[in-house]
């Protein structure tokens, strides 16, 4: 591929998926400056590999599967562990901007999930996935995908007893 169709490539998709990469990441790393970094990184990994991207998916599937990798190699790092990422409400400045809480049991709930069931969850109800397109970025079979969603909702329906989101 010519540079100039390279680089029109690129722009096209960041506009297309820039938004959908950087909700995913935040799901895994639950920091926007982090998420915004490890999107970044998967439109250079994307650039740098696209010779290699067989098109045996979509193009979607194929940099949500790089996001999801890169994600996870950045929660693995050294500095994400050992890093106290969490702050007290009091300690953090005052918004320019009046804040106004939302109730997030659900994020929370989700989140919370063990890791397949979180990732499946993400990529369905999040990314608006199908089933098979879950799947192929996965690398697992259809069934899994399902199986994974059905205990998913399961297990939220156990947490979520009883809340009332109104």
């Amino acid at each position: 591929m010519a540079e100039d169709e390279r680089r029109i490539w690129l722009e096209e998709a960041m506009n297309r998926w820039e938004t959908s990469l950087l909700r995913l990441c935040f799901a895994y790393l639950a920091d926007r400056n982090l998420a915004e970094d490890a999107v970044q990184e998967t439109f250079l990994k994307a650039w740098k590999g696209y010779d290699r991207f067989r098109k045996e998916a979509d193009e979607k599937t194929w940099l949500t599967r790089i996001a999801i990798n890169t994600a996870k190699d950045m929660r693995k790092s050294a500095w994400f562990r050992h890093v106290d990422r969490s702050a007290a409400l009091d300690s953090l400045p005052d918004g320019s901007v009046p804040f106004e809480a939302q109730d997030d049991t659900i994020t929370r709930a989700v989140m919370a999930l063990p890791g397949k069931l979180r990732q499946v969850s993400l990529l369905c109800w999040l990314q608006g996935f199908s089933g098979y397109e879950a799947a192929r970025v996965l690398h697992v079979p259809r069934s899994t995908v399902y199986h994974r969603l059905k205990k998913a909702q399961e297990l939220l329906k156990q947490k979520l007893e009883g809340y009332d989101e109104t």
